[in-house]
């Protein structure tokens, strides 16, 4: 069953991703409206408002990432059991790229809605830090050497700690809200069943890179704990 997750997810994320393509695309309302004279006003955003079903699902499953390498980095620093550590690295790899994604939406997102690609206002400020310190850890990891595992744990702590704080943001400026009264929970009945098609599609998206990111890396450490008895054995040189 393990051997068949990663190939059965991808193969539900790309099948969603296409259904909801078409979906988003073809089947879901523009969004636009009038004003007073009959004609669209400036909050129009015909199809640059169908980025929101691309960028609120990474942004979904981007926090679900950091929650799970932060809690497993705790529980690795409690337990010093590896395979805590394995999870934290496979699902902070998955984080960096959705938080790129996320990052690159929202900035066309904002050009299109408010006419500019970013602002550093806390917000997004904070969002940017916190990719920043997902980077630092898959660096860490790379290059700190034998206590990288140790640095890397608390960097993802700290990004843990961070998305509190980065929710409360939310819907405090021009970026839509968050929350029971936010974009999500309000949407149109004609646009949810797309939102959520994407938003499903990307979890499995998550969930197929994050075991085989696992499983590569515990295959990563095992090789060097083989070649570190090698060396000790005398076997290797």
């Amino acid at each position: 069953m393990k051997k068949l997750a990663v190939p059965l997810f991808a193969t539900l994320a790309a099948v969603g991703l296409a259904a909801s393509v078409y979906m988003v695309f073809f089947v879901a309302p523009l969004e636009y409206s009038y004003n007073e004279a009959g004609k669209f006003n400036g909050s129009s955003l015909f199809f640059n408002q169908k980025i929101m079903y691309f960028h609120v699902g990474h942004a979904f499953w981007l926090i679900v990432a950091v929650i799970v390498s932060g809690l497993a980095s705790l529980v690795f620093l409690v337990t010093r059991d590896p395979k805590w550590d394995d999870i934290a690295s496979a699902s902070t790899d998955v984080a960096v790229a959705f938080g790129a994604v996320v990052l690159i939406t929202g900035s066309i997102w904002a050009k299109a809605a408010w006419d500019v690609w970013w602002q550093w206002e806390p917000r997004l400020t904070l969002s940017l830090l916190l990719w920043l310190v997902l980077v630092g850890y898959v660096l860490v990891r790379r290059f700190a050497g034998a206590s990288a595992d140790r640095i890397a744990a608390g960097m993802a702590i700290f990004g843990l700690i961070s998305l509190p704080f980065l929710y409360k943001m939310v819907g405090q400026d021009s970026h839509p809200a968050a929350g029971s009264n936010g974009v999500v929970a309000t949407l149109p009945p004609d646009e949810r069943g797309p939102f959520w098609l994407a938003v499903a599609s990307f979890l499995c998206w998550y969930v197929a890179l994050a075991i085989s990111r696992v499983q590569s890396t515990r295959a990563e450490r095992e090789v060097r704990e083989l070649r570190e008895r090698g060396l000790d054995l005398g076997v290797l040189q």
